[in-house]
């Protein structure tokens, strides 16, 4: 069984930039949670066609939005990573804050890419963490995408400038074979 994933502006706009979000869906329908925070980013007039794509998941039940109210565990972790955070720990951004502090309170999966910020929280919180490229690798793994799908779900990312850690899905995966 997989749990809920809490994913971050940078990891779900990774897809939704490519319109590969029919991954996330084939994977994990019904428990991708995005933070109202993140919701709040990907809403940005802007880039309408992000905020389009996360209301269409929400519209088919494959997303929620979860909030985090005050007076809570939530929103004590969040207050701690955005406002006041301990020594040797820095303040991060709000995206990956509701992601951590509400999969810190559910022993949630966080997703997220951006590890120089999240690591830290997630190793404090003792949470599980996957990326763009684990999300891919789990496609493959479940025969939604070639190596060849992969690498040119890769590229477009590159090319909308996400940082996903490699050159290419190739690389990912030698990278991180086991």
């Amino acid at each position: 069984m997989t749990d809920s994933l809490y994913f971050d502006t940078d990891c779900l706009s990774a897809f939704l930039w490519v319109r590969a979000e029919r991954i996330l869906v084939s994977l994990y329908s019904g428990k991708i949670i995005i933070p109202q925070q993140v919701y709040d980013e990907l809403s940005n007039p802007y880039t309408p066609q992000l905020k389009t794509r996360v209301d269409a998941l929400i519209s088919k039940s494959d997303a929620e939005i979860q909030s985090i109210l005050t007076e809570t565990s939530e929103f004590n972790l969040y207050k701690k990573m955005t406002i006041t955070p301990g020594d040797g720990y820095n303040i991060i951004g709000k995206g990956e804050a509701a992601a951590i502090a509400l999969a810190a309170t559910t022993d949630g999966t966080v997703a997220s890419n951006n590890l120089k910020d999240v690591s830290s929280y997630v190793s404090e919180f003792r949470l599980r963490l996957i990326t763009t490229g684990g999300i891919l690798i789990k496609a493959l793994d479940n025969s939604l995408i070639t190596e060849e799908d992969g690498n040119d779900i890769w590229r477009e990312m590159l090319n909308k400038r996400r940082k996903i850690g490699s050159a290419s899905f190739t690389d990912y995966l030698q990278a991180n074979a086991e």
